[in-house]
């Protein structure tokens, strides 16, 4: 099978980064709630099939969590040359960590493509 390939073009945004603490819905020993907004631009000249992502979390007290999977919210957006998929997601955890990851597929071709998620921060903010 070739190697995935870095299509040009194909780019991710952090839109918005939220921060929430603690509430029933939160995990005692992990009270903080980063929520994540992006959006997936093709401004290739291809249309892609996204299949699956991969997000590597590295906490601040050197723990690193890797999140692989098929689908992307449940999804497989087809973005044709002009497109974009935004969506929305979270992280919960018991201190600051940065994230970065990548998001993989095809071209309209069946070549395998991919293209990265850029690496962002979340900051406990003080008080």
């Amino acid at each position: 099978m070739s190697a995935s390939l870095e299509l040009p073009g194909l780019r991710v945004e952090l839109d918005k980064l939220v921060y929430r603490h603690g509430g029933s819905d939160l995990p005692p020993d992990r009270p903080h709630a980063f929520i994540y907004y992006l959006t997936i631009h093709n401004d290739s000249d291809r249309t892609v099939l996204l299949l699956g992502r991969k997000w590597v979390v590295e906490h601040a007290d050197g723990t690193q969590l890797v999140i692989e999977g098929d689908k992307i919210v449940g999804e497989t957006p087809r973005l044709a040359p002009g497109e974009h998929f935004s969506y929305n997601s979270y992280h919960v955890t018991a201190c600051e960590a940065r994230a970065h990851g990548s998001f993989h597929g095809l071209d309209e071709e069946g070549r395998r493509i991919f293209v990265r998620i850029p690496l962002f921060a979340m900051e406990i903010p003080p008080g």
